[in-house]
């Protein structure tokens, strides 16, 4: 389990690979900065090397741009698709200062966010995924409250009562083993970022 904490924000990250491949066609990335957490969470077609090239290109365009706009980083990983698989993407960026997150998405990633005055956000994704033809791309701005926590998961992952498993003051370290025991897959490559916003 990857893990990430500062004064900003507590991230965990769970992966598994589809059975019989050796490499997961899932990639993400999460970095936080004084002023900022970038995350992304890319889900390439199919499974195995060419999903995986596909995942990759997007998280290794992100770590080396995120300090970009979301919209801006949505056509940088729309470029590296060109003559590759293609890959459903999720990228999302939180603003420390104005307690806002920049949030876009192609392809069937869920993304959640609970907030403690009890209100849970969750906007529908884009259909279809990067594929480097040009696209538009549905960018959302949301606020947050401190101590909020968000969830982003593959489709691998098939994650019921979400809002119940948000709320209240359970740490995320428990949320997230308890995601892994009661959704275990080996059907399908998986992927959950978990975190809170402090």
């Amino acid at each position: 389990m990857t893990i990430l904490k500062d004064n900003h924000v507590h991230v965990l990250a769970h992966q598994t690979i589809k059975k019989g491949k050796s490499l997961c066609g899932d990639s993400y990335f999460f970095t936080s900065t004084d002023h900022y957490f970038i995350c992304v969470l890319a889900d390439g077609l199919g499974s195995g090397e060419y999903a995986n090239e596909a995942s990759m290109a997007v998280t290794d365009v992100i770590a080396k741009f995120h300090f970009e706009s979301v919209e801006k980083l949505m056509d940088l990983c729309n470029e590296v698709m060109v003559k590759k698989r293609g890959a459903a993407v999720c990228v999302f960026k939180v603003d420390y200062n104005t307690k806002s997150i920049m949030y876009s998405c192609v392809g069937n990633i869920r993304f959640f966010l609970y907030s403690p005055s009890g209100r849970l956000t969750y906007p529908l994704p884009v259909t279809g995924y990067l594929s480097g033809r040009p696209q538009k791309y549905h960018t959302q701005n949301f606020s947050y409250e401190d101590n909020s926590k968000f969830l982003v998961f593959s489709d691998g992952f098939n994650i019921q009562g979400i809002k119940a498993m948000l709320k209240g003051y359970i740490p995320i370290r428990t949320i997230a083993d308890t995601i892994i025991e009661k959704y275990k897959n080996t059907e399908d490559d998986s992927t959950f970022i978990l975190g809170s916003l402090l």
